[in-house]
């Protein structure tokens, strides 16, 4: 058996990490059947496994582009 490579970082630390991106809030999303449609036919294309996935990574796209556009400015 081939022994763990070492990172050189604390254990501890990367629990507290880990931790800290659980993820432990839940939102419900309503779809009709022509949207639903659509995620099922891009995730068969694409060959996602997880919508959940899909879903979230894009709402937080879309959500930390319009904040980063949006910042504020002091003069």
């Amino acid at each position: 058996m081939a022994a763990k490579k070492k990172s050189g970082i604390d254990p501890r630390y990367l629990d507290k990490e880990k931790a800290a991106l659980k993820r432990s809030a839940r939102k419900s999303v309503f779809f009709n059947k022509k949207e639903l449609a659509a995620i099922d036919q891009y995730c068969k294309l694409f060959g996602v496994r997880s919508r959940s996935a899909l879903i979230r990574q894009a709402t937080m796209e879309h959500i930390l582009q319009a904040l980063d556009e949006n910042h504020p400015k002091l003069f």
